[in-house]
C-alpha cells in the first residue's frame, strides 16, 4: 500500500485542487468504502451509489480534513452518515433541493488531461468501444456523454438529473475501470 507520506502529500495536493491526487485517493480508498457499504446495505448497486456520494462529499470537504485523524476513518464516517441520510430521505420522501446540489458542485477540477484521458484519446475507436461496452450501463452512458457527445459536467448533471459532484466521481470511476480493462486485455 502507499506510505503515510505519500498519502499526506496527495491529501495536501487534493486540497489545492490537483486532479491526479483526487484520482489517487479515489483509487486507494474505493474498495474500503465500497466494501464497508456492501456490508451495510447487502446491495451492490446501493453500495456503489453511496460510495460515489461519499467521495463526492469528501472531495467537496477535503479542505476541512484534519491530518491528525486517519483519512480512511474520515471517509468511512462520511460514508456511514451518507447511508443514514439516504435512509432518512427515503423515510421522509424528500428530494434534495437544487440549492444543496449547487453547493456541492464544482470541486473536482478537470483542467489537464489525466493519464486515463490520454490513453482513451490514443486508443483505436473500435477497441475502445469494446471496452466501454464491458462497463456497467451507467458508466457507459457517462463516458458516452462526456467523450463522444463532449458534454460538460454541468450538462451531464442536468441530463442525468444528478448532482455535479456525483457525475465527476462516476466519471473518475468509469475511467479507472476502463483503464483497468485496457491493461487486462
Amino acid at each position: 500500500m502507499k506510505t503515510t507520506n505519500s498519502l499526506e502529500n496527495h491529501i495536501s495536493k487534493a486540497k489545492k485542487g490537483e486532479q491526479t491526487s483526487f484520482s489517487f485517493l479515489l483509487e486507494s480508498f474505493w474498495n474500503d468504502v465500497y466494501l464497508f457499504q456492501l456490508k451495510r446495505t447487502a446491495n451492490e448497486f446501493e453500495a456503489e451509489e453511496i460510495s460515489i456520494e461519499t467521495f463526492s462529499k469528501a472531495f467537496d470537504k477535503i479542505s476541512s480534513f484534519d491530518s491528525k485523524y486517519n483519512f480512511k476513518s474520515w471517509l468511512l464516517t462520511i460514508s456511514k452518515n451518507t447511508h443514514i441520510d439516504r435512509i432518512r430521505k427515503q423515510k421522509n420522501e424528500f428530494k434534495s433541493s437544487s440549492e444543496q446540489e449547487e453547493k456541492i458542485a464544482n470541486t473536482v477540477l478537470d483542467e489537464a488531461p489525466s493519464p486515463e484521458d490520454q490513453l482513451i484519446s490514443k486508443q483505436k475507436l473500435a477497441e475502445l468501444l469494446v471496452h466501454i461496452k464491458s462497463l456497467k450501463p451507467e458508466y457507459q452512458k457517462i463516458i458516452q456523454l462526456r467523450f463522444f457527445q463532449e458534454m460538460s459536467y454541468k450538462e451531464i448533471s442536468q441530463e442525468l438529473d444528478e448532482p455535479m459532484n456525483n457525475i465527476k466521481v462516476k466519471l473518475l470511476r468509469a475511467k479507472k475501470l476502463l483503464l483497468a480493462n485496457f491493461k487486462n486485455s
